[in-house]
């Protein structure tokens, strides 16, 4: 059974860094394209980036670029999701997940969602 699990969330102040790690098990990882997301309360699901097979393509939401940064170690199963200039409004629930088909920029487009983990960013 395939299963993503994300971690690294935590507490961090404005300008902090947080590196986030999505595991994966139960498949071929490489054989999948893969996004993160988070959700604030009372906001919809927001995409934050994606990245291709390999970890060569990458694609990240206007509200992140340049401070986030998204990679992939197939060896280790895992994802990465390197946050740098930390806002208060990053805070959120992050989630990664498997892209299925469509709008690499919509919810919909994705599933094997992990149980997510917590980013606050405090002034």
């Amino acid at each position: 059974q395939v299963q993503l699990v994300e971690s690294g969330g935590g507490l961090a102040q404005v300008g902090d860094s947080l590196r986030l790690s999505c595991a994966f098990s139960g498949g071929r990882f490489d054989n999948y394209e893969l996004g993160w997301f988070r959700q604030s309360p009372g906001k919809e699901r927001e995409f934050v980036g994606y990245v291709d097979y390999d970890g060569r393509i990458t694609y990240y939401s206007d509200s992140v670029k340049g401070r986030f940064s998204i990679s992939r170690d197939n060896a280790k199963n895992t994802m990465y999701l390197q946050m740098n200039s930390l806002k208060p409004e990053d805070t959120a629930i992050y989630y990664c997940a498997r892209l299925r088909s469509g709008n690499i920029y919509s919810a919909r487009a994705y599933e094997w969602w992990g149980p997510g983990t917590q980013v606050t960013v405090s002034p």
